[in-house]
């Protein structure tokens, strides 16, 4: 079985069975995998803590037929600085949902995962008004890197959040997230 190391952001997570999860990851070299990791939910495993949301990890993965398999984890980054403040979680939650809907499996997109990891890492010194224009530069920045959007036009014009609905054909979860908060 072939396999590879990379380092990536947890996207996403979906608990399968009783102790097992599929986590989305976000990685420079290989672009948004989906991975099976096996036995993460129990009390005993050394890679459950690892695999959280938004946390940067260094994982080796097995790549198999159907869905690949995630054999190692460690963390890089928990991004300690804003996980408790509630608004800034809701902000990664969305920065990290348009990563996921906006990109293919399997694309390698590097300029894609250094946007997110430099605005995950930013969210922490950013002011709570300014949440707003964070998220909108890097809406803005993700569809020009993904050749959604024209470099240099501006967005005065266009709802953003519509047109990225529009593009995915379903709306932002993280969105009414956000607002609730």
């Amino acid at each position: 079985m072939a396999g590879f190391k990379t380092e990536g952001i947890v996207l996403k997570r979906k608990d399968v069975g009783e102790a097992d999860r599929i986590v989305t990851l976000f990685s420079r070299q290989h672009g948004k995998i989906r991975a099976l990791a096996k036995g993460v939910r129990r009390l005993t495993s050394r890679k459950g803590g690892n695999l959280e949301l938004f946390n940067q990890v260094r994982v080796f993965v097995e790549e198999r037929r159907g869905l690949s398999l995630i054999t190692e984890a460690e963390l890089v980054s928990s991004f300690l600085a804003w996980r408790k403040d509630l608004k800034k979680v809701a902000v990664a939650y969305q920065l990290c949902e348009l990563a996921d809907k906006l990109t293919a499996e399997h694309q390698k997109h590097a300029e894609v995962y250094e946007l997110l990891l430099q605005n995950l890492s930013d969210l922490a010194m950013v002011p709570s008004p300014n949440y707003q224009l964070l998220i909108t530069n890097y809406q803005l920045s993700l569809l020009e890197f993904l050749g959604f959007w024209p470099k240099g036009r501006s967005h005065d014009d266009v709802n953003l959040e519509k047109y990225i609905e529009s593009l995915i054909e379903r709306e932002l979860k993280s969105r009414k997230f956000l607002n609730r908060v």
